[in-house]
């Protein structure tokens, strides 16, 4: 867990090292742009009865902004891409409904606000389309020479031949 006091601006950044931070605590200092966490939400499940079953819902993806920092509506925007498409979720921090944030690693930005990054892996994406073989594409060499094997010939009894000499 992340220390209270002085120390709570300073989380530790090992990756071996889980921190988990409770919403019962005081976190506005905690959070910052660049980590990439793990929310824990709570959701509700019906089924065809009628009976509710909660269970948690794992979100793991980078904090782009925090806001409303000292409020009681202050949120956390967390932004994963999966499969291909990105796919933000704006978390109210003191509501019931998130369990817990798990630190997963912190990254180095300089932004307070790094919305930079939502076009940032769709160019990176983009560049490896163009830069790699389309699969369509058929590359043949022209040095190298094709056998042509008969069906009315026994290949098999030649080649017990070449082996018996």
């Amino acid at each position: 867990m992340f220390p209270t006091g002085t120390r709570a601006n300073n989380p530790p950044t090992s990756r071996s090292f889980s921190n988990f931070i409770y919403m019962s605590e005081d976190i506005r200092m905690a959070l910052k742009p660049g980590m990439i966490v793990k929310v824990h939400q709570k959701i509700k499940d019906v089924n065809a009865k009628g009976e509710e079953k909660e269970r948690i819902q794992i979100f793991e993806g980078t904090i782009l902004a925090i806001k409303h920092g000292k409020e009681a509506g202050a949120t956390v925007t967390v932004r994963k891409i999966s499969d291909g498409v990105g796919v933000e979720k704006i978390y109210p921090i003191h509501s019931p409904v998130v369990e817990k944030i798990e630190l997963v690693r912190q990254m180095k930005v300089k932004q307070a606000r790094p919305y930079f990054l939502r076009e940032y892996k769709k160019k990176l994406t983009e560049v490896r389309q163009v830069q790699g073989v389309k699969k369509t594409e058929k590359v043949e060499n022209p040095l190298v020479k094709k056998e042509v094997v008969r069906m009315d010939e026994p290949v098999v009894e030649e080649a017990a031949e070449k082996t018996k000499e």
